[in-house]
């Protein structure tokens, strides 16, 4: 990257803070699982979720769908900051890559665009556990639609 460019406008764009996506969690499938929104940077999207009875398959891991639901809920939520007034975004796919085992602790997403255009996007999340190493990496397909009722 040329030092001297201007750096470019957040994707990530509105008023949405921490607390206001933590507070949307509430009665939510986020809730129970514990996935606390941590932070918005200009083109990523942080949240925390634990490693405990809530989130661990029978066998003492971290359940894939746990990782999956983590996922999911980055990569809309960001989706949904990037996309103007009347619109949403709404999951058409997602697939994830369980590579490495956590038994305990809290794990870290964090969800980054790889594509961001009128109809669709695409967002990478990465899954790491406390030693920062990858455990979990995601893709996700959104659709941008129109919201009813706005």
């Amino acid at each position: 990257m040329n030092p001297s460019a201007t750096p470019a406008a957040p994707l990530l764009r509105g008023t949405t803070t921490v607390a206001d996506l933590n507070a949307l969690s509430a009665g939510t499938a986020m809730q129970p699982l514990g996935i606390v929104f941590t932070e918005i940077g200009p083109d990523y999207l942080r949240a925390t979720m634990p490693v405990d009875a809530r989130t661990l398959q029978p066998y003492g891991l971290l359940h894939g769908g746990a990782s999956v639901l983590l996922a999911e809920t980055l990569g809309s939520s960001a989706g949904g900051m990037c996309v103007p007034a009347g619109k949403g975004v709404v999951g058409i796919e997602i697939n994830a890559n369980h590579l490495r085992g956590v038994r305990s602790g809290l794990v870290t997403g964090t969800a980054r665009p790889l594509h961001v255009g009128a109809s669709t996007q695409v967002w990478e999340i990465r899954i790491e556990d406390e030693r920062g190493r990858l455990a979990c990496v995601s893709r996700l397909t959104l659709a941008v639609i129109a919201r009813s009722g706005d």
